[in-house]
């Protein structure tokens, strides 16, 4: 039911937002130039990597060596408008319809998190990620790694239509008041580095 659901939600959603989606993308060719989309591998179910897409948010300022400056420096307020009112994750919806993610479900983080998790911690890879989640509703960049983790695993323990629908409404609510966009003094949140398990 649950596959369904997102499928459905992400085809009448794309259907309606249609007009946003044209004029978010054409607005990131003429602010930030080519490529409009960032993809990246991220795992999803059972760790199985995908490619996961948004819209781009940040320029692609370089260094003297060619390293990619800091996001503080390649952020634009265009790019943090965007992901400040949830906007660049509107390219998430194809990879809904093509069954990488959910619409409700931990966040695909970065590959290379993997070997970091916890055996408690990795469970969060045992549903499909999401477009949202339980701990995007409850502090979303704003918690620890910890909390965040905690969080994503009660939600695989605790999922069921009726969360994902409050996880929805609250989704929507939280992208209106802009909160815990990023975490205190960083443009992202921190990188994570792995949590002491002894």
């Amino acid at each position: 039911m649950k596959r369904l659901f997102d499928f459905a939600a992400a085809f009448f959603g794309l259907l309606v937002l249609s007009p946003v989606v044209l004029v978010v993308a054409l607005l990131v060719r003429i602010k930030l130039g080519s490529p409009i989309l960032f993809t990246q591998d991220r795992p999803g179910l059972n760790g199985k990597v995908f490619k996961m897409m948004k819209f781009r948010t940040m320029l692609d300022g370089k260094d003297k060596q060619g390293n990619l400056l800091p996001d503080e420096q390649r952020m634009t307020p265009f790019g943090a408008l965007l992901r400040s009112t949830s906007l660049d994750e509107l390219p998430g919806l194809f990879n809904v319809l093509k069954g990488d993610m959910s619409l409700v479900g931990p966040r695909p983080l970065l590959v290379q998190y993997l070997p970091l998790y916890s055996p408690e911690q990795a469970r969060r890879h045992h549903v499909r990620p999401g477009i949202t989640g339980w701990a995007q509703v409850n502090g979303r960049n704003a918690i620890s790694w910890e909390d965040k983790f905690t969080l994503d695993v009660w939600y695989v323990d605790n999922q069921n239509f009726w969360l994902d629908i409050k996880i929805l409404l609250l989704t929507v609510k939280k992208v209106f008041v802009r909160e815990g966009v990023s975490a205190e003094g960083h443009v992202t949140i921190e990188p994570f580095k792995g949590s002491n398990h002894d």
